[in-house]
């Protein structure tokens, strides 16, 4: 008997061929064209044929239906899960400085879930590291043409990358690049970087080796690895010298490749410069390649400093008198546009910035502040007309905060309304920010 994964339909769009088709929300898609569907991928690719026959169940029944797809019509189905099995491929490695074991106890379960899934990270730019792929893995990767791809190389010398994941399979990672490469396949990278471990020396190797398989190997993203109060405690974060010299060995080849390849290749996450006390680069930059990097915190705050106009607009709904929470290490950069916008504005603004104790001090960004550290830091201020949170907060299921609270949570904690920023997308380069309920 044929297996089939039954992918739940949450959406048929109006004007599509699935509406002319006749399924409904809440039916599930078996198969399109006698081919059963394993993901969204398996959609996109199948359900790009003109002429069509979808194999669907509602209730108890499977039904058939053909239907011949107009020119520009979509498909026209949204659906409950990415992955119709519902689990995604999990890490075979042990990395001590993973984030997801360092991770507090009692927390939602996908918190703990170790994906590392190709398919997640061409549909949603998840980082994997190639180790847990087989032949079948790789044979689609190659006809489905599954790219872009995002990879964390973290060093490309094999024992220095065995050594990080506690992989015996990890040292074969430039091989794998380069079998991608020849598949035509994009790839974007990133090194985390651990003090003493894959940095000085052996992050030259890795930005020069990566940097030999440039343009298939697009960029490469350098991130200090990020520790809570659970991690190893062998570990350790970096100090503000050592940013600072991460900062110029970085720039030294990004100022190479630059001048040889035609962009910079090579990019710090702003954290580096914050820690290094320095300014963020002009957003000429980056290459027009922020959003494949957005994710690892490379180019935010100048992302943020281009869209300032057009978030002041947006903050104004917030009231006369504001409270604008972020993350320790943004604070300061926060702080400077808060008095320029208080003194175009006339309103008043406090800017607070709050320590995560949940997971510990070494935490400083942003999305990782959970509610119960936001309402510590809130204690002893006037909260005015309005306090603003970063909507990164809130990304979990049905809104949720790392520690499962929501916004309206907030608000009737706070008893004055909350608002969320959130940056939406991008006008060229300028930033679209919104400031909602």
């Amino acid at each position: 008997m044929t297996p089939y994964f039954p992918a739940k339909i949450t959406r048929v769009l109006p004007n599509s061929a699935a509406r002319r088709c006749g399924l409904r929300s809440g039916d599930s898609l078996l198969a399109l064209n006698d081919t059963p569907l394993r993901d969204v991928i398996d959609v996109q690719f199948y359900g790009g044929d003109h002429e069509l026959t979808m194999l669907y169940q509602r209730g108890d029944h499977r039904r058939r239906c053909k239907v011949r797809r107009r020119y520009g019509e979509p498909l026209g189905l949204d659906f409950a899960d990415d992955l119709f099995s519902g689990k995604p491929r999990v890490c075979r490695n042990n990395c001590d400085f993973c984030f997801v074991t360092q991770m507090a106890p009692g927390m939602r379960g996908a918190l703990y879930i170790k994906d590392d899934d190709y398919r997640l990270s061409f549909l949603h730019g998840n980082y994997i590291t190639l180790t847990n792929l087989d032949a079948s893995d790789w044979e689609r990767i190659e006809a489905q043409y599954l790219s872009p791809l995002y990879v964390s190389v973290h060093a490309t010398e094999p024992e220095v990358r065995v050594d990080l994941m506690r992989n015996p399979q990890a040292g074969e990672i430039l091989t794998q690049l380069r079998r991608l490469a020849e598949m035509g396949i994009e790839i974007h990278t990133q090194a985390v970087l651990v003090p003493g471990r894959n940095d000085g020396p052996h992050l030259d190797r890795t930005i020069e080796d990566l940097g030999a398989l440039y343009p298939a190997v697009r960029s490469l993203s350098v991130v200090p690895v990020g520790l809570t109060r659970w991690c190893n405690p062998k570990l350790r974060s970096y100090t503000d010298a050592e940013a600072s010299a991460i900062v110029d060995q970085v720039a030294g080849w990004h100022t190479q490749y630059r001048s040889a390849l035609g962009v910079g290749f090579v990019y710090p996450s702003d954290e580096w410069y914050l820690r290094a006390g320095v300014s963020v680069p002009d957003i000429g930059d980056y290459d027009n390649l922020l959003p494949a990097m957005i994710e690892n915190g490379v180019g935010m705050v100048r992302r943020f400093l281009n869209g300032r106009e057009i978030l002041t607009v947006a903050l104004a709904q917030a009231g006369d008198s504001q409270i604008w929470v972020t993350g320790t290490l943004f604070a300061p950069v926060l702080q400077t546009y808060a008095e320029a916008y208080a003194e175009a504005t006339g309103r008043r603004v406090t800017v607070v910035p709050a320590v995560n104790h949940f997971f510990g001090d070494d935490v400083t960004v942003a999305g990782l502040l959970t509610v119960q550290d936001v309402l510590r830091a809130l204690q002893g201020h006037d909260l005015g007309s309005g306090i603003v949170l970063p909507k990164a907060m809130f990304r979990g299921p049905e809104g949720q905060s790392l520690d499962g609270r929501t916004r309206e949570y907030v608000e009737t904690a706070v008893g004055v309304p909350v608002y969320l920023a959130d940056e939406t997308g991008r006008s060229g380069e300028v930033v679209v920010w919104s400031v909602t309920p």
